[in-house]
């Protein structure tokens, strides 16, 4: 896979899109469920930052990793215009040690990463480790249950039939990425010794908020968003 820096540009004239704009709400109303102003939060890969000064307005303690240097600039514009206090810091999850060195987090973020990372278990791991005890992980992920369902809505059923078969995807960058089970990713958390909090559909057609947290609705949801919990 090519990672995510092959659409970088793409994703930045997307910027404010509408299916972008309803999946970043999604996951903050989710995320406010299980936040509270005393959090310290690590969000890696945290792009323009979208969920990183959300946080920040919050209340909480917020750190974002980002290698590019562009969507930095955005982020920290943003942070700059809105008022609010962040650490941001060049860096990858490749490097997490090199840019933080052992500091751990009451909330570790890491949304819309594991799509492009070939080694998904070692990603997970490497993000567990920097979760203190008591403290959660939230990762959203391409939904590999639902992978067929964004073809078959635009009445592509030759994609439908393929996408039945692969955990493979072109998504609208452009840029191939991987879908992902909700039960390979749990089990991989658990593992990790993070025990599953909560999980939820994002960017459903209908009834967003609502649908996305409840049966069968969210299994729906083209992206699956899970927090877990270390004891």
């Amino acid at each position: 896979m090519a990672g995510f820096g092959a659409g970088e540009r793409q994703w930045i004239d997307r910027l404010g899109n509408l299916r972008n704009t309803v999946r970043q709400e999604m996951i903050r109303r989710q995320l406010a469920d299980h936040v509270n102003s005393s959090m310290s939060v690590l969000d890696v890969g945290c792009g323009q930052g979208n969920q990183l000064l959300e946080l920040a307005a919050l209340g909480c303690t917020a750190t974002g990793i980002e290698p590019s240097a562009e969507l930095r600039d955005l982020c920290s514009r943003a942070g700059h215009h809105r008022q609010l206090s962040i650490e941001l810091l060049d860096g990858s999850i490749e490097n997490l040690d090199a840019v933080i060195a052992d500091r751990r987090f009451d909330l570790v973020c890491a949304h819309g990463l594991l799509m492009y990372l070939v080694d998904r278990s070692a990603a997970i791991a490497t993000l567990a480790q920097r979760v203190r005890p008591g403290g959660l992980m939230s990762v959203t992920f391409r939904n590999g249950h639902a992978l067929a369902m964004r073809p078959g809505l635009r009445g592509d059923w030759a994609g439908a039939l393929a996408a039945l078969d692969t955990d493979r995807y072109t998504n609208e960058l452009g840029v191939e990425a991987r879908a992902d089970l909700l039960d390979d990713v749990v089990n991989e958390l658990a593992s990790c010794g993070l025990g599953l909090v909560e999980w939820y559909g994002v960017e459903l057609l209908d009834a967003e908020d609502q649908a996305g947290r409840r049966d069968p609705y969210r299994w729906l949801g083209s992206q699956v968003h899970v927090i877990a919990r270390r004891p």
